[in-house]
Order: C-alpha cells, then structure tokens, then sequence
C-alpha cells in the first residue's frame, strides 16, 4: 500500500465530484447513515476513499484499548476500558492516523462482530473477547466492496451498528459491548446482483458512477494516472494546495456540524419532497436534512438554504423511490426541478 503522503491526491480525482462530495458529507458526519456508491469498475471507487483517509485528522484513542476508544466517550467505553481503570481523564492516551478497514466478502459474523470464550467466562467469571472488524473501524472509515454480495445478516449488522454506533455481541447469556461509529462506505456494481430494498433503504444516502464519455477528460484521467505512476511523490506535491485546501475545509465542517440551524421552510421543503417522491417512512427526509447541514458546514455556512436541500435530495432519494419488480432503478433528477423555480 502507498504511504499516506504518495496515494493518489483526492483533489486530482477527475470527474467524480458526486462521489467525493457524498464521502466528504459522511465524514463530516457520520450519522448521515453511510453512502453507497453503485457504478461500474475502474471509476476511482477506492482511490477516493483512501485519499480522503489520508487528508483526515489524526484521532485519539485510549492506550491499549483493543476496541479504539475515544477519552471523550466517557460512560460509553467498552468493558475491557471501564474494568482496566481507563476512565480517568489522566488515563494514558495517543494518536492514530485514519484508517481505511476493508471487509472480506468472506467475513463471518464472529470475524465481524468479534468472538466470546464462553467457557473462559463461565469458569472464570471474566469476560474473553476478541475484537472483530467493527472494534478496528471504530473511528475509521469502513470500507465494503461489493457490498451486494454479502450475506444480508452482516450487511443488517453492519448498518445496525452504523445507525447505533455500538456493537453488541452476546453468547450463551454472555455479552460484550464496544462503540462502534465509523464512516461507512459501501460499492457495488449492479450488474453483478442488487440489495434488498429493506437494506438500500437504510443506507444514508446513494451516488451513482460512471466512467467518462467525454474524449477530452478521458485523456486527461489517462494523463494524470501516467505522471502519477511515473513519480508519484512529485504528482502528490502538485496537488498540496488543493488537498490542503479540502482538509481545512472538512476540519472545519466537523467543528460546525452541530450548530448548523435548518429553518422551517428548508424542513418543509424536505417533507414535500418526500412525500411527492412516494418515499415510505421518515428515512429518506431525515438523511436529506442531514446531507444539507453537512454541505452547508462544509461550503463554511451556518444554517442551510433551499439549494442545500434539493442538492441533499438527489443523494437521499434515488434509492429509495418506489418502482415496479424487475423494473430498473432510476431517478429522475427533473423531479426537483419544479421546487427550484
């Protein structure tokens, strides 16, 4: 793997600002619920996800905690912390970078949600748990390739975590918790199988990818891929300022998150969009909200605009409009086009 400061530069991703807007939207807040990004092969699906990684602050987790816990998760610290004595502010703490924790398409639900030695426990009285890819993506960027050919229980586990931000695992009456919030990011090509809409729907938001048609940005991606292969450091150093730029841009985001104010009208707005587009239960309006107050905090705003809103509804909505079975999922991105005049 390259090393964070040689990965191809996010800002230098060609043609895919869809995708690297609806990533940097979930950073900036996780609770958006994830993104799922559908398109076919070779679309920089990957690279964007681990160049935005490395443009991400380092984090700080509690020392010798096998689960990443934050010292500013106190009273949601995982038993091994609270039974170690770490929850005292003097407890020894040290900073990670972000890491981008990939899921097998072979994963099973122990290797997911982590294993308990029930005998150890019940002989014992003390618990044995050995953490599993949620404990390791806990304040990391969760990274699921072809999420559509996993089993249907560890993608419902995996967005049952995402949505609680905890993991729980219990055995014979025996049960560990551990926070568990991290960015989730799913990829899939939907000619090779879709998901089930119960588990589309409560992914925060979608985006779709394709390669370019356009000759001329074509050859500029070719061109750029070739001069960073070619020498890969001074490709990265001729995108600083940019990357730069994007790096203060979300850090600042994510220390205004929490503060930005939706008025009535922008909530309203939200509603009748939902309601006209047929979508069921509250997810879709939610996440539409959500994805505004993300993109105002991000373009440096306090509060969201109408705008905000009907750019979040076209990242909310496409996989959550009704269709008929064997009929092909599209949006039709007209739709909002009434509520912008």
């Amino acid at each position: 793997m390259a090393d964070r400061h040689t990965l191809f530069p996010f800002s230098a991703i060609m043609g895919q600002e869809r995708m690297k807007q609806a990533l940097i939207f979930n950073v900036i807040n996780p609770s958006i619920g994830g993104v799922l990004i559908r398109g076919e092969k070779g679309t920089a699906k990957s690279t964007a996800v681990r160049s935005l990684a490395a443009l991400l602050p380092e984090r700080q987790v509690i020392e010798g905690c096998r689960c990443n816990c934050a010292p500013s998760s106190a009273g949601k610290l995982c038993i091994e912390c609270i039974d170690g004595g770490r929850t005292s502010p003097a407890t020894p703490t040290k900073r990670v970078p972000m890491e981008v924790v990939e899921l097998p398409l072979n994963a099973t639900e122990d290797r997911v949600a982590g294993t308990l030695d029930i005998e150890k426990a019940l002989r014992e009285g003390t618990q044995q748990f050995e953490p599993g890819i949620l404990a390791r993506a806990n304040g990391n960027i969760l990274y699921v390739d072809e999420v559509n050919l996993l089993d249907d229980h560890i993608v419902d586990m995996l967005l049952d975590a995402a949505a609680m931000g905890v993991n729980h695992v219990e055995r014979e009456g025996v049960s560990f918790r551990h926070q568990s919030r991290f960015v989730l990011v799913g990829t899939m090509n939907p000619e090779e199988g879709d998901i089930r809409p119960q588990l589309l729907d409560r992914f925060g938001i979608v985006v779709d990818v394709c390669a370019q048609r356009d000759a001329d940005e074509r050859m500029e991606i070719v061109q750029r891929r070739l001069a960073y292969d070619n020498d890969p450091v001074s490709f990265a150093q001729r995108w600083t300022d940019e990357d730069t730029h994007v790096r203060k841009a979300i850090a600042s985001a994510q220390d205004r998150s929490a503060s930005i104010t939706v008025d009535t009208p922008q909530l309203r707005l939200a509603s009748e969009i939902c309601i006209e587009a047929g979508v069921d239960g509250h997810r879709a309006d939610i996440a539409i909200i959500k994805t505004a107050c993300a993109k105002a905090a991000f373009e440096g705003r306090d509060h969201t605009s109408r705008e905000d809103i009907l750019d979040a509804a076209l990242f909310a909505l496409p996989h959550r409009t009704r269709r008929r079975p064997f009929e092909e999922a599209t949006f039709d991105h007209s739709f909002l086009e009434k509520w912008r005049q």
